[in-house]
């Protein structure tokens, strides 16, 4: 299934350079505003160590990781809501990601020039917070309008809706973005209809000087931005852009030398896709033989059935059973002969929840 990611933040916080860095390409990435226009588009292997680790006991011609799509959107500025900038190319184009990786200046630079003059990663994170919500507020307003004749005339449905976009325009109005409100499966359902902007599941970024990489706490940008996460249960993560765009070509060996020297033991990338793998609820299930070992992001709690169907809608229509056996017991016993003499692969039905880190021979018949 593909998972589409945008990187979004003001103008000249590094959102290109960590674009190239995790694409590996070498897109525009220049001192001034706005010097991404239009969304650059790449995919992102995930790096899984699963994939080895089921290697080093079935021999296989080709190991296939999973993947993410990231887009480069364009700097957002204070009044994008309005039209400022590029804002309404912005907002459409963000209305089109599954989440948001939101990159946050956490450095100083006198040749990097910031819109706001000054570094202030809260008030950052505040003013594109602060556009995104006043679309929502404009695009449910909207849809009130629309459906009004609807609600009117009786119609149970649309009152329904009605109530529950009341709802989100007084919440909205009180400063609270949609993914931070308390709504029930019936409720999120609604919201496909708007696709609100407040609602993407969100990851922030803090860019950092590689300095403060093995040295945090004499960040006073990062600390600041890391409390305000703390308080507010959203997810940070930090990195130096500019220091994962030096290490994309180096070898694994010379690599991970390399990190060591920071104290790292990943680099930030590595991080960064697992975090947002981790953010939009995806867990993976492997397949294995001698032709391809494979990972397969799926949803948590989706059935064998549905998880079959990533693979070819002719395997779920035909589901029969789903042979099933976990890592650990694949490592211990060294083959799947000796995992079924030792009655460790499971046949499940279709119903069977999928687990993360689950390998599955499906059996179908069409």
């Amino acid at each position: 299934m593909a998972i589409t990611t945008g990187i979004v933040g003001l103008p000249n916080v590094g959102k290109s350079t960590l674009f190239n860095a995790l694409t590996q390409s070498h897109i525009e990435a220049e001192n001034y505003p706005f010097c991404t226009i239009e969304p650059n588009h790449g995919m992102v292997k995930i790096n899984d160590i699963r994939l080895k680790q089921i290697n080093s006991v079935i021999e296989t011609e080709k190991i296939s990781p999973a993947f993410l799509e990231f887009v480069d959107i364009a700097g957002l500025v204070k009044g994008a809501s309005k039209g400022e900038g590029l804002g309404n190319q912005f907002l459409s184009n963000i209305r089109n990601v599954d989440a948001i990786i939101h990159v946050v200046r956490c450095f100083d630079d006198e040749n990097i020039t910031h819109v706001e003059n000054s570094i202030s990663p809260i008030r950052d994170i505040e003013i594109i917070n602060t556009e995104l919500l006043l679309r929502d507020i404009e695009t449910i307003s909207k849809r009130i309008t629309k459906i009004e004749k609807n609600v009117k005339s009786g119609d149970k449905e649309y009152q329904k809706e009605n109530t529950f976009l009341q709802f989100l325009l007084e919440k909205l109005n009180d400063g609270i973005l949609i993914k931070n409100m308390d709504l029930d499966e019936n409720q999120k359902a609604l919201l496909k209809s708007i696709s609100p902007l407040t609602a993407k599941p969100t990851l922030y970024i803090a860019n950092i000087e590689d300095k403060h990489l093995s040295d945090l706490e004499n960040n006073a940008y990062y600390m600041e931005l890391k409390k305000w996460g703390d308080a507010n249960n959203e997810s940070i993560i930090e990195l130096c852009s500019k220091f994962e765009m030096e290490i994309i070509d180096l070898e694994d060996e010379e690599k991970s030398e390399f990190l060591m020297s920071y104290g790292l033991e990943q680099a930030g990338l590595d991080r960064l896709t697992k975090e947002t793998f981790k953010l939009l609820g995806m867990e993976t299930f492997f397949t294995a033989g001698e032709k391809e070992i494979r990972s397969w992001p799926i949803k948590k709690n989706t059935p064998a059935v549905n998880a079959a169907g990533c693979i070819h809608s002719d395997i779920e229509r035909g589901f029969i059973k789903a042979e099933v056996y976990s890592l650990e017991n694949l490592l211990e016993y060294k083959s799947e002969e000796e995992l079924k003499n030792n009655g460790k692969i499971r046949q499940e039905g279709k119903d069977y929840i999928v687990k993360d880190g689950d390998i599955i021979y499906f059996k179908f018949n069409v």
